[in-house]
């Protein structure tokens, strides 16, 4: 007998019925209209959003089970959801959905000597003075692997991902560092692979933090006398996850700390994963023993996707979101918007309200109008080595006759513009800035900034020197 929708939906809802409360059945399964059977793929409507949202937060395992039972392994579910919110003026209509088919992520409880320096042991999570250890991992289950789009941009990155998600510390990816520019997709990876690894190794203690968070842990160790309770704590986990590893530059004390946490999760096969907005060779202020322990893995960069992948990043989401788009449209969004991921999804998040609240219609006038103001609005990431090259331009020098020791006025005036505008322009700290235009200490630095205030307020030709940079930099 060829299966249809009402006689796989059927049969679902026989094993249901078995399995839960009469009422609870009657109130959330009786309602569902089974709609098309596409292969795999069944189609169901449900009477609301919110109907959706609870049949994936509450049944979403007996739904699965049911499905597997009639389709095979492969079963999809695919939600079409009444919207009460309409995009536009016309008739209420429907969207599709396809389900997460994930359960919420559940906390790992641990279990650890106590008889540490006699004293229990803290988890910085937590407030002190809970004995057994309840580690949340602080992953978020939609920055999986199934909701990233795979390109030549990311290729490497998202395959040894993969490969670490299979085998934790058991591959030669370890660390495994992942760096590129904002909004890549670097924090969507990392999310991803320890959403893997909890699905596949449901016992293994995984954790993903910021490395801010991780150096205010440190501090306040420090300050409450517990330092050795946190590197203890620290010791314990199975896949520790650190994003924006740049930013312990200049921390000496959380770098000395990190790199005891991480021999020892290194030598007892633990797997350490690392974002990074850059190259372990271009991080300053980073103690030598630590960027040679980065290195010892590997380093995948994420680099901007390209037009295809662009698309399919767009489709992916209205895909997942429910929503439907002309082609046309998605192609505009996708050609003219290439820094970043985030900012792909920006313009389509824009859209989706204005047509929504404002009850607009999905056109490429209106497309047009988010973009330009998008792009107006992208302020252009300036790095260090571009600023003294157009410093370096402008005053006729090579770079290598800026960075020197020479004192002559011209130079001297120049590679204190470079220092400036450094500061002004990027994130880098002090130190940062004057290792990288000719090696000189922050102090340097700061007179420089100090000095090219002076002189633009009281010397015309040096203001002129400011205002044309400035332009030449910002456009």
């Amino acid at each position: 007998m060829n299966k249809t929708a009402s006689s796989v939906w059927t049969e679902c809802l026989s094993f249901i019925e078995d399995n839960i409360k009469q009422q609870a059945y009657k109130t959330w399964f009786e309602p569902i209209k089974p709609i098309k059977l596409s292969g795999e793929a069944l189609t169901i409507q449900v009477p609301s959003k919110f109907f959706y949202e609870w049949l994936e937060e509450h049944y979403i395992k007996l739904l699965r089970v049911a499905l597997v039972k009639q389709l095979g392994e492969d079963a999809k579910l695919i939600y079409d959801v009444r919207m009460e919110n309409n995009y536009s003026s016309n008739n209420p209509h429907t969207v599709k959905i396809p389900s997460s088919n994930r359960n919420p992520i559940t906390p790992q409880g641990v279990a650890f000597p106590l008889d540490i320096n006699k004293r229990e042991l803290k988890n910085p999570f937590i407030i002190p003075g809970i004995q057994k250890v309840k580690i949340e991992s602080q992953l978020n289950p939609n920055y999986n692997f199934e909701s990233f789009v795979e390109g030549d941009s990311n290729r490497l990155a998202r395959s040894a991902g993969m490969a670490v998600a299979n085998k934790p510390g058991g591959t030669s990816f370890n660390p495994l560092l992942i760096y590129g520019g904002v909004g890549l997709g670097k924090t969507h990876i990392a999310h991803a692979i320890g959403v893997e690894i909890k699905d596949k190794y449901p016992d293994k203690t995984v954790l993903y933090i910021s490395s801010e968070k991780f150096t205010q842990q440190y501090i306040d160790s420090v300050k409450g006398n517990t330092r050795n309770d946190f590197i203890h704590f620290y010791q314990m986990i199975d896949v520790l996850i650190i994003d924006d590893v740049q930013f312990l530059s200049g921390k000496t004390g959380t770098q000395d700390v990190f790199f005891h946490i991480f021999n020892h999760l290194h030598q007892n096969g633990k797997q350490v994963i690392l974002t990074s907005d850059k190259a372990p060779v271009d991080m300053q202020d980073i103690e030598q023993r630590l960027l040679s322990r980065f290195k010892w893995g590997l380093s995948a960069e994420l680099q901007a996707p390209d037009y295809e992948t662009r698309v399919s990043i767009l489709q992916n989401k209205l895909y997942r979101d429910g929503v439907e788009m002309p082609e046309e449209i998605v192609e505009y969004i996708a050609k003219n918007i290439k820094s970043n991921v985030r900012e792909l999804e920006g313009v389509l998040i824009s859209m989706i309200a204005q047509a929504s609240f404002n009850r607009k219609e999905f056109t490429l006038a209106l497309t047009k109008q988010i973009v330009d103001k998008f792009v107006k609005n992208t302020k252009r990431e300036v790095s260090i080595d571009y600023i003294q090259k157009i410093v370096s331009n402008y005053f006729e020098l090579d770079v290598a006759t800026l960075q020197s020791k020479t004192r002559k006025r011209h130079i001297v005036q120049a590679r204190q513009l470079a220092m400036y505008f450094a500061k002004r322009m990027t994130k880098a700290s002090l130190a940062s800035i004057g290792s990288q235009i000719g090696k000189r200490d922050h102090a340097t630095v700061l007179h420089a900034c100090k000095t090219v205030d002076n002189l633009t307020e009281t010397d015309k030709q040096f203001r002129k020197y400011v205002d044309d940079l400035t332009k030449k930099l910002t456009f």
